[in-house]
């Protein structure tokens, strides 16, 4: 029986780990390597780490020393460098490549409104993302879909994914792979804090997937009222009505205590507003002469 070295983060990484588990028994893992988000709220550190003391699998920290000896090395939702050796890394991605190559490949698939997702095993490359592939899997989805329902479906991938690599290099058999067809490349850029801002000149439509690709364990699409940053948590589509002065961002009406604003074309219901780093409910508005920005 092979072994294989794992380096994990999120609800991915662990739940791949679990399946894994479950199906090889814990003596294929020479160890795993973790690591903490601070940029999601549940980064499953925790977990995973628990998940190997469990199974009495040897467990990791990032900053700590370990020396990677085994054939294969599998990275599931890690974004540092990884001191391999001689071990051959293997990246699982969250896109079904060659599109959507880079960074948050899942909440910019969900933005765009895909209509499948998926995952992609291949070897990684110089170049992120560009290495030959040696497996997918994929999955479809509907509107509206939070992206805490998106990264439940992507987990399933993932899952089947491990499983297929797994097998065969627990069994030593030979990974074979594929070049990625350059002209149906795509990227996805890197987002930081002022990503989460919402562009009210955009489609309520638009707005609602981005609200939703954005949520937890994300931290939430941002706005602006009276200079105060907020966070966007839920919202619904409201049909569009003739507005002869269409200023996107002011609140248009109170419906059931609840803002509607004016988008560049439809309107929005905010269902759930909170300060920024707090999950405190500020709904309903104080007043109504409201302008987000």
């Amino acid at each position: 029986m092979k072994k294989l070295t794992l380096f994990l983060m999120s609800q991915k990484g662990h739940d791949a780990l679990a399946h894994f588990i479950a199906l090889f028994g814990s003596e294929p893992v020479s160890f795993v390597v973790g690591s903490t988000d601070p940029n999601i709220q549940h980064d499953y550190y925790e977990e995973i780490k628990e998940l190997c003391k469990k199974h009495s699998v040897k467990f990791f920290g990032r900053k700590e020393k370990f020396n990677v000896d085994t054939a294969y090395t599998i990275a599931i939702s890690w974004r540092w460098l990884i001191p391999l050796g001689q071990s051959k890394l293997i990246v699982m991605h969250d896109s079904l490549l060659p599109r959507y190559r880079g960074f948050a490949p899942l909440v910019n698939c969900l933005v765009n409104g895909e209509k499948k997702i998926g995952v992609t095993a291949l070897f990684a490359s110089e170049e992120y993302d560009k290495g030959d592939i040696i497996a997918q899997q994929s999955a479809n989805i509907s509107y509206p879909i939070k992206i805490n329902e998106a990264i439940d479906i992507a987990s399933v991938c993932y899952q089947k994914l491990v499983e297929k690599v797994g097998r065969k290099i627990v069994s030593g058999k030979s990974l074979q792979a594929k070049k990625q067809n350059e002209a149906e490349a795509s990227y996805s850029l890197w987002l930081n804090e002022d990503d989460y801002d919402i562009d009210w000149n955009r489609p309520a439509k638009d707005i609602k997937r981005f609200i939703d690709a954005v949520g937890f364990p994300y931290n939430g699409a941002a706005t602006y009222m009276d200079g105060k940053k907020l966070r966007v948590m839920d919202a619904e589509v409201i049909p569009d009505l003739a507005i002869e002065n269409r200023k996107p961002g002011k609140v248009i009406f109170i419906q059931q205590d609840k803002p509607v604003i004016v988008c560049g074309k439809g309107l929005l219901k905010i269902l759930s507003l909170t300060e920024d780093g707090s999950t405190q409910e500020i709904l309903p508005l104080k007043r109504f002469r409201v302008r987000f920005t």
